[in-house]
């Protein structure tokens, strides 16, 4: 199941989360070359990564900038995309750069207390953006999300309640942080749940500005404003009788 849009249209130009995906992407590409040598690029994580047992303030924000690989880099900028330009519209350009920063500081720190001991460098942004779905969650629980599903050959686009589809995603990292041992790299599950958490409660002021239930009563948990509609054009290849 990969989320690739959402039906809440923003109502201004999210030129933060655009820089945030342009800064992420050439970080990236600085240090690709680095992959033919498993050797160079892991010490190279050693050292911009976030090593907890090594940590320092300096890794905990590099290591916000730097990814496993081409798809980790891709899914984290898709989530970004989809869910970042909402809470820039509601945050403003500043706070939202600010809410995002603290979201992965967070993220970080949750993960070093998981395993303080650990030498296994960390590197992502998906903490930071694991706020941004945690606070789009507070929001917009309702804003429909077009989910893309793949079963082997069957391909199908079906739209699915943010709080559906973020609960889902936040109760996996649960369950897997909770039977997956820390030790030997992999995902960082705590990290991811604990940048959700932080997201959601430093979304609660505004969303307590907002009228708090009563702005869900008002919008029925859906965008303050109309939803975008999408329509699929007709395929241009011709039916064939059997």
């Amino acid at each position: 199941m990969f989320p690739f849009r959402d039906h809440n249209p923003s109502q201004r130009t999210p030129y933060v989360t655009w820089a945030l995906i342009a800064v992420n992407i050439l970080v990236f590409a600085s240090y690709y070359s680095l992959f033919s040598d498993d050797r160079a690029l892991g010490q190279f994580f050693f050292t911009w990564g976030l090593v907890p047992a090594e940590a320092s303030p300096t890794t905990f924000v590099t290591s916000m900038f730097l990814h496993g690989g081409i798809m980790h880099l891709a899914g984290n900028m898709l989530f970004l995309y989809v869910f970042g330009d909402n809470m820039e519209d509601a945050m403003g350009h500043v706070g939202f750069l600010i809410f995002y920063a603290l979201s992965g500081f967070a993220a970080a720190g949750a993960q070093f207390v998981s395993d303080p001991a650990s030498f296994v460098p960390m590197v992502g942004a998906s903490g930071a953006i694991a706020g941004v779905m945690g606070g789009y969650l507070l929001l917009y629980p309702k804003a429909r999300v077009d989910v893309l599903i793949i079963l082997i050959i069957i391909f199908r686009v079906i739209p699915i309640p943010a709080w559906i589809v973020l609960g889902a995603w936040f109760g996996l990292q649960i369950v897997q942080g909770s039977i997956t041992p820390t030790e030997g790299g992999g995902v960082a599950y705590w990290a991811h749940a604990g940048g959700f958490i932080a997201g959601l409660l430093m979304t609660l002021p505004l969303w307590l500005r907002r009228g708090a239930t009563g702005f869900w009563k008002r919008t029925e948990g859906h965008p303050p404003h109309p939803e975008a509609e999408y329509r699929w054009a007709r395929s241009s290849v011709p039916k064939v009788r059997r």
